[in-house]
């Protein structure tokens, strides 16, 4: 989308994407604060690299910020504190689902080292899990914790608050959007989520019609009939809705 362009042809920010510094020699005392990414990757490469490990422990002692996102949680479940506990224990997490994980790969716990909900719970963490594929940010001291890639919009504003600065205006995304609406819908039913449609779409703010379609074959993938004729009903209303 928009962002994506503005990212992609911005020439300072992809002098730093492509000169990226290891994580071995970065100084921490440089940042404010640090975000992990998401990816499957991350499963691998964050849990047992002690730079990581250092570097989260650093700043979780001096309350400098620490957020991550999907997998991007994988770099804190290793991670002990001086006195021999984990450093998530007792904390509120958020990070990829086993649900989420299993649905799109069954054999998961064959691939990955380790299913990333087990291993925070493991950790003695409360695992904080909301909806399926939806936004869900959890906000434990100067922790800030996504479930899934629709959880980056609010876990990387979360981490500016927490920094005291002010966020700066933009226009949400029309996916965006419809994460609003699929919350509505999970929570109060068809109608309250084409009265938010309306409310949005009357305000100038497009919905995606084809995030939702996306959630209507998640559903079809759980068995859930009912839930994907619903959900395609609420596509259509958008679609007869933006052509009248």
């Amino acid at each position: 989308g928009a962002y994506d362009f503005a990212f992609l042809n911005d020439t300072v920010a992809q002098q730093k994407a492509n000169n990226t510094i290891s994580i071995d020699n970065v100084n921490p005392y440089a940042y404010q604060a640090v975000y992990f990414a998401g990816g499957k990757g991350a499963m691998f490469d964050f849990p047992d690299d002690t730079s990581i490990q250092s570097l989260v422990k650093n700043y979780y002692k001096s309350n400098k910020v620490i957020g991550a996102v999907c997998h991007g949680p994988a770099a804190l479940v290793n991670v002990t504190l001086d006195n021999g506990r984990p450093l998530i224990e007792n904390k509120t997490i958020s990070g990829f689902t086993n649900e989420e994980e299993l649905l799109l790969i069954s054999d998961a716990k064959t691939i990955f080292p380790f299913l990333l909900q087990d291993r925070i719970v493991e950790q003695g963490a409360k695992f904080d899990k909301g909806n399926m594929y939806l936004e869900n940010v959890t906000h434990d001291h100067n922790l800030i914790t996504g479930q899934n890639p629709w959880s980056t919009w609010k876990t990387a504003e979360t981490m500016i608050k927490q920094l005291s600065y002010d966020i700066k205006p933009r226009k949400k995304t029309s996916e965006e959007n419809a994460v609003k609406v699929l919350l509505v819908y999970n929570k109060k039913g068809s109608e309250d989520a084409k009265q938010t449609i309306t409310q949005l779409i009357n305000e100038g703010r497009p919905v995606s019609r084809n995030f939702i379609a996306q959630h209507a074959m998640v559903a079809m993938m759980k068995g859930e009939v009912s839930s994907f004729v619903s959900l395609l009903k609420l596509v259509s209303f958008i679609k007869n809705f933006e052509t009248n």
